[in-house]
C-alpha cells in the first residue's frame, strides 16, 4: 500500500472528490511498477478534471471474487472514504458487475473500474460525429454486459457517459431492449460514416499524397510533434487522451514532396476491448498509412512496457508483420533526459536504422526525422524511366520539381531520365503531352 498525493489535484470543475486505487498481485510475472501504474490512473482521472483526494496502490495475495480487494482493505478504505468525503472510487483494474455492486454497498459511494473511466474520458473528448458514435457504441456494449442502472449518458450535465455519477441521476435498471435497439441504430449509422470515410480516402488517392500516421502511447507527445512538424496548433497538453479524433495536415518534406500527416488517438495499457473494436474505423488511417511513426516517451520509466502495449494494439488492427518495414520509432522527450543521455541518443540517431531521438518541445532531432521520413517514403515510390524531348522544357522542369531524378542521359534531341514518382505525380506525368515511358 502507498498513499500518493495526486499531482495537480485541486478543487476541479466537476467538484467530484475521488479515491484512486491500483490493485496489483505481488510477484506476478511481467508486473509493472505499481507506482507508475498508479500515476497513470491518477492522470486518467485528472484528464476529466476529477479532484483526486486520495490515491494508493494495494498489494494483493489473491483476487477476491466478491470484492476483488481483501476484506481488511475494503474496511480500511471505507474509513478513508468517509473521512475524506469521497464521492467516487476508481479501481484501476477490471471489476465484475458483482464486485462493483458489492464495493458500492460496502463503501456507500459510486464505484467504477478502469474500463468505465476510460470510456467516460472518451465520451467527454470525442468531437467528430464518428468519434461520438464509436464511443457511445462502446459505452452501451459495456453497459449491456453489466446491467448498468440507467440511461445516465442521455441526461449528463457534461461530456461522458454517466459512469461517474452526477446530480439527479436515478438508479433504475437499464432496459436491455432499448440498449439493444440503440446499438443496432449506432452500428447502422457507423456503417454510413465508414462509407463516407472510404469515399474520402478514395478521393485522396486520386490526388494521393503519401500518408504518414503518428501512433503511440497516450501523452507520448504525438500532438506536440504533429504541431512542430506541420506548424499547426492542434490541441496538445500534458494530459492523457488529449487527442481522440484523427487530425490531418499537409507536410512538405526536405525534398519538396508533400505528405499527409495524421495524428491519432493514443493507446493505453488494458485498453477496453470495446474501444478497440469501436475505433477500428478511425484507426484505419493507420492501416492505410504509407509510413507509421511510433512516438515514444523515452523519458518515461515504463517506456518499454508502453511500446509493447502499442505494438499489441497495432497487431489487433491486422497490420501484419509488414508494418515493421514502414515504421519509424521517434524517441521523444529527450529534453527530459540527462545531458549525456540526450547527446548519446542524438548521436545514435545519425546511424542508419528506424530509431530517431527527438524533442517535439524543443525541435531537437526533428529535421533529421523529416529527412528519414523523406528517404523512407522515396523507397515506396515508383521507379521509372521516361523519355522527354529536350525542346519540352516545361515537362523537363515539371519532372525535376515533382520527382526525384536518379539518372539522366542526354541525346541529340531527347533525354532519358530514371526517376522516382509517387502515384499522384505518376498519373499526372502520364497525362502530359510529349512524354512516353520506357520499359
Amino acid at each position: 500500500m502507498n498513499d500518493h498525493p495526486a499531482k495537480g489535484a485541486s478543487d476541479s470543475a466537476s467538484g467530484t472528490r475521488v479515491l484512486v486505487v491500483h490493485p496489483f498481485m505481488k510477484g506476478a510475472p511481467d508486473s509493472r511498477d505499481p507506482q507508475a501504474r498508479l500515476d497513470e490512473a491518477v492522470g486518467l482521472a485528472q484528464a476529466i478534471a476529477l479532484d483526486v483526494a486520495v490515491a494508493e496502490y494495494v498489494s494483493l495475495s489473491k483476487y477476491r471474487p466478491s470484492t476483488l480487494l481483501g476484506q481488511g482493505t475494503v474496511e480500511r478504505l471505507k474509513g478513508v472514504i468517509e473521512e475524506q468525503e469521497i464521492v467516487l472510487a476508481i479501481i484501476d483494474s477490471t471489476l465484475s458487475p458483482i464486485q462493483q455492486r458489492n464495493l458500492e454497498k460496502a463503501w456507500d459511494c459510486k464505484v467504477i473500474d478502469r474500463t468505465g473511466l476510460i470510456l467516460d474520458i472518451f465520451g467527454a473528448r470525442a468531437r467528430t460525429r464518428e468519434g461520438s458514435l464509436q464511443v457511445e457504441l462502446a459505452a452501451l456494449s459495456y453497459q449491456k454486459s453489466r446491467l448498468v442502472r440507467s440511461w445516465t449518458h442521455l441526461e449528463r450535465q457534461r461530456g461522458g457517459f454517466g459512469f461517474l455519477g452526477g446530480p439527479g441521476e436515478t438508479q433504475i435498471e437499464t432496459d436491455r431492449r432499448l440498449i439493444g435497439e440503440r446499438i443496432a441504430r449506432l452500428k447502422k449509422e457507423l456503417e454510413e460514416v465508414k462509407r463516407t470515410r472510404d469515399l474520402h480516402r478514395k478521393a485522396r488517392k486520386r490526388v494521393p499524397y503519401p500518408i504518414v500516421a503518428l501512433v503511440g502511447y497516450t501523452n507520448a507527445g504525438k500532438s506536440t510533434l504533429f504541431n512542430r512538424l506541420t506548424k499547426s496548433d492542434v490541441f496538445a497538453q500534458d494530459l492523457l487522451f488529449a487527442t481522440l479524433d484523427p487530425t490531418m495536415r499537409g507536410l512538405q518534406l526536405p525534398s519538396g514532396r508533400k505528405v499527409i500527416l495524421s495524428d491519432t488517438v493514443g493507446f493505453v495499457s488494458d485498453l477496453p476491448h470495446e474501444l478497440v473494436a469501436a475505433f477500428r474505423a478511425t484507426l484505419e488511417e493507420v492501416r492505410e498509412a504509407d509510413l507509421i511513426i511510433h512516438v515514444r516517451d523515452v523519458a518515461h520509466p515504463e517506456s518499454e512496457a508502453q511500446k509493447k502495449d502499442v505494438e499489441s494494439v497495432l497487431k489487433e488492427l491486422d497490420l501484419g508483420s509488414a508494418y515493421e518495414q514502414r515504421l519509424i520509432e521517434a524517441l521523444n522527450k529527450i529534453d527530459l533526459l540527462e545531458a549525456d543521455e540526450r547527446e548519446g541518443a542524438l548521436a545514435a540517431s545519425a546511424r542508419p536504422g528506424h530509431k530517431l531521438a527527438v524533442s517535439a518541445l524543443t525541435g531537437d532531432g526533428c529535421a533529421l526525422l523529416l529527412e528519414r521520413i523523406d528517404s523512407m517514403i522515396s523507397i515506396t515510390m515508383n521507379q521509372i524511366s521516361v523519355t522527354i524531348s529536350l525542346s519540352d522544357g516545361a515537362s523537363m522542369a515539371w519532372v525535376y520539381e515533382h520527382g526525384e531524378v536518379l539518372e539522366r542521359q542526354d541525346g541529340e534531341d531527347k533525354a532519358i531520365l530514371k526517376l522516382r514518382l509517387d502515384e499522384a505525380n505518376l498519373s499526372r506525368l502520364k497525362s502530359r503531352l510529349g512524354v512516353t515511358f520506357d520499359d
